[in-house]
Formats: C-alpha cells, structure tokens, sequence
C-alpha cells in the first residue's frame, strides 16, 4: 500500500527563556574578541565568501569548550531530539545598527558541504539580547496559523518583518525550526531573513544540526583530506592564508583543504 506525505506548514518553535543571563553573557563574553565579518557558502563550491546579503560579524566557539557551552549544547539535544554529534559549532553573531541577513535557506545547494553530515535539518537560534527595533527574524514564505495567537503586535515589527511570520529577539529565548520534511526533501517555506537593526544592538547564537553525525567523515579520513577538488588551485591563489576558516579550518572544526594547505 503506497503512503503520501504532505507537506505540512513550517516546523517551527518558540522557547522562552530557554537560556539564562549567565549563559547569554557567557557566550558574548566568549565571542567579543574573535568577531569576524560574516561569510556565506557559496552554492557551486561550497567555499565561504564575503556577501551583502550577510553583514553581521562572527565567530564559532568549540564544540564544549567549558561547562557552559557543554551545558548549552546538553539543553539544544534535549529540546531537539537530535544527537550532539550532528550539530556544527555554535556559531554567535552580532548585528549593528543596519546589519541584517536577506532571504537564505539553511540547507545546501552544494555537494562539498551536503557530503559532511548531510544537509542542515534543523536550526535552533538563541537570541542573546533584546533590541530596542528591528532584529526580527522573518519566514516571508511561511503562513500564520489560524488558531496561533500573536505574541508581537502588528505595530511593533519593522517593515520587513511585517513581510511574513516573525520573531521578535528577546533576550534568552530561542527559536527551533526544520529545514526539511520528514522525508528528508527540503522545506521551501523555511527560507528566511534576519531584518536589519533600526535601534539598539542583536546579539544570537546559532546552532545548525544535520541528518547524520557532522564530524564522522572528517574522523574517518583523519582529517588530512581536500574536501574541494577546486583546493589545489586555491591554495595556489594564496586562499590557504587569505581564507583560512575555509581552507585550513579553526581548533574544533577542520577546513575542506587541508591537505593542499600542507598543514597535516
């Protein structure tokens, strides 16, 4: 007997107070000094890349790097449902007044990154502080239940989060949503937009979970591997020193050319 699956609205919740002072501080506290401009991933290589659509600063902080994180982390699997192990770093970022992430998806349109872990099936977001205007988190392809009360009112959302659903940043709450339908095919409606700060400052925390295990192929090839066959070349450019988050990789998360980067 054949089964039909259809789809369903966006999977998507709203946890608040999900995380304490201590820890918001925490992880800002742990991020301040390592604040890099933000990259996206390029959708033919994989590779990261400077973009307007991305203007925030960043930086990821390894996998239980001290109780708290750890602690976190725990919080994150037992909310989920998902194993550790399938998670990426945390990932924190700080908006400034204008800053703002346009429409994107989570999930990958490249191979280079669908091939570690498989695609994002999951994304929790963790807002660190509140902010005075803007800093909404939009899903402009999402619709509003019906019998779903509004917790923000109309005229309290920036222009671009009256453009579909929207979550206001508020300090310790966290926001889960699925990027993929059970059976593993991507969620269009998922797409989504960090609107652009108008007052104040946004700080939040990120934690993407794939379908499998996010460190098993790197463990397995010992970490010595070019994930890219486009590496070479790049390190040939200089992209090795230039790019190096990409190519070699940060202390507890390997970068995809290693090997042509000669650093293993």
């Amino acid at each position: 007997m054949a089964t039909t699956i259809y789809p369903l609205q966006l999977l998507a919740f709203v946890y608040e107070g999900f995380l304490t002072d201590l820890e918001c501080d925490h992880l800002i506290s742990l991020a301040k000094s390592e604040l890099k401009r933000s990259a996206v991933a390029d959708n033919e290589s994989g590779k990261s890349k400077l973009s307007e659509v991305r203007t925030s600063s960043g930086m990821f902080i390894t996998k239980a790097k001290d109780p708290i994180v750890a602690g976190i982390e725990d919080k994150i699997a037992t909310w989920t449902f998902l194993p550790r192990e399938n998670g990426e770093d945390i990932q924190v970022l700080r908006y400034e007044h204008g800053q703002k992430y346009d429409p994107h998806y989570d999930y990958f349109s490249d191979k280079v990154n669908i091939a570690r872990g498989g695609h994002r099936v999951a994304t929790v977001l963790m807002y660190l502080t509140d902010v005075e205007k803007g800093g909404e988190t939009v899903f402009p392809s999402a619709e509003e239940p019906s019998r779903r009360k509004a917790s923000v009112s109309h005229e309290d959302l920036s222009e671009c989060a009256r453009k579909g659903v929207a979550v206001k940043p508020r300090r310790g709450d966290a926001l889960l949503f699925f990027s993929l339908y059970p059976t593993a095919v991507p969620d269009t409606s998922s797409i989504h937009a960090g609107c652009p700060v108008i007052e104040g400052e946004k700080w939040s925390a990120t934690k993407w979970i794939h379908v499998d295990s996010f460190d098993k192929n790197l463990e397995a090839g010992g970490n010595c591997t070019d994930q890219n066959e486009s590496c070479g070349r790049w390190a040939a450019l200089g992209e090795c020193t230039k790019n190096v988050e990409y190519m070699v990789g940060t202390q507890g998360l390997p970068g995809y050319c290693r090997r042509s980067c000669k650093v293993c």
